[in-house]
C-alpha cells in the first residue's frame, strides 16, 4: 500500500508540480525539479547489461554498467568511463553476496519511467530529468567515503566537504571537480 501511495504521490507532482523534493518536506530552491533531503544516503544508479546495447540513449544518460562494472556517461561520441578506470563489482563487502544474484530473477518492465519537467521523453530512461530551466540537486553528503556504511555500486553524491561530485563502483568512491 505504501509504494501505491508513493507512486500516486510522485504521478501527482508529475503532472502538477515539476518540482519534487525526496527526504525532505519541500523544495528549497526554485531552480531545482528533484531535490534530496539532509540524510547520509547516496542516489543510486540504474544497473544496465551492457550501456553500449542501450537504444535510444540522450547525452547526460549516466549508469552502472554490469560488462565491466564502471560507471558511465553518454556523451554525442559515445560512452565514457566516469569510474576514472578503477575497477568495480557487485559483491556486497559485508554479506560478501553478488547484487546480481538479487538483480537477475527480476522482470525489467520497460513502460515503467517516470518524467519530472516540461516534456514528456521517449527515452528508455527510468528517471527523466527534463526541462530548460531547472536542475537536480544531488544528495549532499559529508565525507561518503566515511559517512555512508557500505554504500551500493552506482551509487552517487555531492561531497560537502571536498566539494566535489562523487559515484561508488563497488570497489571505491570517484571524486569529480
Amino acid at each position: 500500500m505504501k509504494k501505491i501511495l508513493a507512486l500516486l504521490t510522485v504521478t501527482f507532482f508529475n503532472v502538477f508540480n515539476s518540482q519534487v523534493a525526496i527526504g525532505k518536506t519541500a523544495v528549497s530552491n526554485s531552480s531545482v525539479s528533484l531535490e534530496f533531503g539532509a540524510q547520509n544516503r547516496g542516489l543510486l544508479l540504474p544497473w544496465v547489461t551492457s550501456a553500449t546495447t542501450m537504444t535510444n540513449t540522450p547525452n547526460g544518460t549516466i549508469c552502472f554498467d554490469l560488462i565491466d562494472n564502471r560507471i558511465k556517461i553518454k556523451y554525442a561520441v559515445g560512452w565514457q568511463d566516469f569510474s576514472q578506470n578503477s575497477l568495480g563489482t557487485t559483491i556486497d563487502p559485508v554479506t560478501t553476496i553478488d547484487g546480481r544474484i538479487l538483480q537477475d530473477p527480476l522482470t525489467d518492465i520497460p513502460t515503467a519511467k517516470t518524467s519530472i519537467g516540461s516534456s514528456q521523453s521517449s527515452s528508455s530512461a527510468i528517471l527523466i530529468l527534463e526541462d530548460n530551466n531547472k536542475a537536480m540537486i544531488l544528495p549532499k553528503v559529508a565525507s561518503p567515503h566515511y559517512n555512508i556504511i557500505n554504500p551500493s555500486p552506482g551509487m552517487m553524491v555531492y561531497d560537502t566537504d571536498s566539494k566535489m561530485f562523487a559515484v561508488f563502483n563497488g570497489s571505491m568512491w570517484t571524486y569529480w571537480r
